[in-house]
């Protein structure tokens, strides 16, 4: 696939560190010709990113704080003008409050759950009203969302995350339906437990992989690159016919009822 997204260009949300999924996608567009450009939250991970982006040769990284329209403005101000327009937008972004991922989601609070709203699910819509007039000045692009099984199913411990990635998953469809006649494609890929940062919040996660590993038809589970992988399907001229779709990426599980 070198040379596939030669010419095009890429933003991406929600590197922390190198094992983290959008760090399997941004290598994977990397490596097919893409130029890329990223964002950080919070001085803590900043000197991380900065490393990963510049081992792909982007010197454009800009911090962000997805709840702050100010933060978000100014990210795609920056990439507009650094690199002429957005082919590309990555949202791999979701938060929820560690005590939310345990115990029962019905003792989930009101503050939290908007905060998890908030974050894993408005974020997409408000980078993609902003992304629009820099895909369409590029006559289309690609958005991929990162969502999971837990927005389609209750899922042990996930919960108000599994209700965001539910309304994540809508608001995915929706963009598509409303972005689609100007070539801008929103997609979805629903990958399977991967050891992140974020993903070591959740109570149980060790077991969730072992139960996976068990169960899923091809008998283990998948890593960032093969997301990656996906992800750069998603965003190249071959997948030109699809939209609004969340294409799982879990080595089969989500398609077995056990």
């Amino acid at each position: 696939m070198t040379g596939i997204l030669d010419g095009k260009t890429a933003l991406i949300f929600g590197v922390a560190n190198r094992r983290s999924i959008a760090w399997g996608i941004a290598q994977a567009l990397a490596g097919a010709g893409a130029k890329l450009a990223f964002t950080y939250q919070g001085e803590r991970i900043e000197a991380g990113v900065r490393e990963l982006a510049g081992s792909v040769g982007s010197d454009l990284v800009l911090p962000c704080d997805v709840t702050k329209d100010e933060d978000l403005d100014a990210v795609f101000e920056a990439v507009g003008n650094e690199l002429g327009g957005l082919d590309i937008l990555i949202h791999a972004v979701a938060f929820a409050a560690r005590e939310d991922l345990e115990g029962r989601f019905t003792d989930t609070k009101r503050a939290n759950f908007a905060m998890a709203l908030d974050i894993s699910a408005y974020s997409l819509t408000a980078m993609v009203q902003r992304a629009e007039p820099l895909m369409e000045k590029n006559g289309g692009g690609s958005v991929v969302t990162m969502t999971y099984l837990g927005g389609e199913r209750a899922v042990q411990n996930y919960n108000v995350m599994g209700v965001a990635k539910a309304a994540l998953d809508a608001s995915m469809r929706y963009l598509a339906m409303d972005l689609g006649v100007k070539n801008i494609r929103v997609n979805a890929i629903s990958a399977g437990p991967i050891r992140t940062l974020a993903a070591r919040s959740i109570s149980g996660f060790t077991v969730m992989e072992e139960h996976y590993e068990k169960r899923a038809p091809m008998r283990r589970n998948v890593d960032a690159n093969e997301v990656g992988q996906t992800a750069l399907f998603l965003c190249s001229p071959m997948s030109s016919g699809i939209t609004g779709e969340i294409i799982h990426v879990d080595a089969g599980y989500h398609s077995i009822g056990f």
